[in-house]
């Protein structure tokens, strides 16, 4: 496109040159009011030095009108090449201005490109937050536009369904392969320009969707958003609570029962009998001494659990503490005629708190005795390194099967029940194990094979005073 100095350079020497040209023919015919016998030669020396000052005058009033065309119309030429810029989206562009002139409209364009330079800078920063929190956020996103077709997604939505952004882009809800419930619930917002919410399950993962009308400033209708919350963690809570509920429950009422089935019966009259009233008061005691024992298990693994627990750490002997332990389950060891080896270094040491180790070891071999036959071996071993120190504990045992392992430190999780409770067991001392070890910033692993044995592995890492 020609700039508007040439086009009016172009009409300017067109209409001088048009000007000049009438004069010259009005001017030839003077001739003959001057004399009408001049001769041709004459006349034609006239029409040579009239054509001559003529092409002068064009050319001087030429140079002359453009000079003063250009002063006039360049900063107009510049503002119209800065606003075409700024219209190609070149927002730094800019009008020189020159103090010399006045040029009001090239200071305000330059003021518009400043601000469109601003606009487009806070718009390109609250682009790429509004980005950085779609993708951030750990609830899956799904947006649709008033067409039904999907314009926006984030990444926790591509992980939860395994989809790819560019091929559900475009796509209407029903194209793009979610699972009927969801798909079910996106039509009724759809339908009813209304919040809906509901929760599915897909493969071991539970999922709240919530579906809302996205509705402009002015009412007009925008689309839908869907949200996908991840509450697989909260529904396992949920069910952790209740069997933990449910066991506490069963575990209380198991003892309370037999108390109180045996002291009905001595109260309606076999009291007097003092064979029978010794043996019932022997399992009263018995089933009184469980209830106290869970009781103080209970208290034990919450105070265990809660933010304020504190440790006794000091440099302590572990020799010392798995002799402690060991004299601790003598008597069960001596009646099932039973051996406990332990490879200890007497110069072994390690930052723990004592008592709460010795509690670990007691647990640990309380279990592994009662579920061991007679005339077997325990085994304890210890070995340091410069990452930590580790102490397994191996038995002769019964064995755990592979599936029950990862269920083994739950709270009143029991492989076999009845030999369980014969054993006088409460079903806490492998949670309270795992939350103790874990205290002292320690990992704990078990192995174990049917009818060979179980192994406990204990490592506590390098920690400084």
């Amino acid at each position: 496109m020609k700039s508007l100095y040439t086009r009016l350079s172009i009409a300017f020497a067109t209409i001088l040159a048009i000007l000049l040209a009438g004069l010259g023919i009005v001017l030839g015919q003077f001739f003959h009011l001057i004399d009408v016998e001049i001769t041709g030669q004459i006349q034609l020396k006239y029409w040579y030095f009239l054509s001559f000052i003529l092409t002068v005058a064009f050319l001087l009033t030429l140079f002359i009108g453009t000079r003063v065309i250009r002063q006039y119309t360049n900063p107009i030429d510049q503002v119209t090449y800065t606003a075409q810029m700024i219209a190609n989206g070149d927002n730094l562009a800019r009008t020189p201005i020159d103090d010399r002139y006045s040029n009001d409209l090239g200071v305000a364009v330059n003021q518009i490109a400043r601000n469109l330079q601003e606009i487009s800078i806070l718009r390109a920063m609250e682009k790429e937050r509004l980005k950085t929190l779609i993708e951030s956020m750990g609830s899956g996103l799904l947006m649709f536009g008033r067409e039904g077709s999907v314009n926006l997604v984030n990444g926790v939505f591509e992980n939860t369904f395994s989809f790819r952004r560019e091929e559900i882009i475009g796509k209407t809800f029903k194209e793009v392969g979610l699972p009927e419930g969801i798909e079910r619930l996106i039509e009724d917002v759809f339908l009813t320009e209304q919040v809906h919410e509901c929760q599915i399950q897909i493969n071991e993962s539970y999922v709240s969707v919530y579906g809302a009308p996205v509705i402009g400033r002015h009412g007009n209708w925008l689309g839908i958003i869907v949200v996908f919350h991840d509450i697989t963690k909260l529904i396992r809570l949920e069910k952790v609570r209740k069997d933990f509920v449910a066991n506490v429950s069963h575990e209380l009422r198991t003892p309370i029962t037999s108390i109180k089935g045996f002291t009905e019966t001595l109260l309606d009259g076999a009291m007097s009998d003092e064979l029978i009233l010794k043996d019932f008061l022997t399992i009263i005691q018995k089933e009184s001494d469980r209830l106290h024992l869970l009781v103080d298990d209970l208290l034990e693994l919450s105070g265990i659990e809660q933010e304020g627990f504190d440790l006794n750490i000091r440099k302590v002997s572990l020799s010392s503490i798995i002799e402690d332990a060991k004299k601790i389950v003598s008597g069960a060891v001596e009646k099932k005629k039973m051996r406990i080896i332990s490879e200890v270094d007497e110069t072994a040491m390690i930052l723990a708190d004592s008592d709460r180790l010795i509690q670990v070891m007691v647990n640990v071999l309380t279990n592994a005795v009662n579920y061991s036959k007679e005339e077997t071996t325990v085994r304890v071993g210890v070995s340091a390194t410069m990452e930590g120190t580790t102490i397994v504990v191996e038995d002769e045992g019964i064995g755990i099967d592979k599936a029950e392992l990862p269920r083994l430190f739950e709270r009143f999780y029991r492989v076999d029940r009845a030999r369980s409770r014969d054993s006088g067991g409460t079903g806490l001392g492998l949670a309270i194990v795992k939350h103790l070890i874990e205290a002292h910033g320690g990992t704990v692993k078990v192995e174990s094979e049917k009818d060979i044995g179980t192994k406990f592995t204990f490592f506590f890492p390098e920690r400084k005073m």
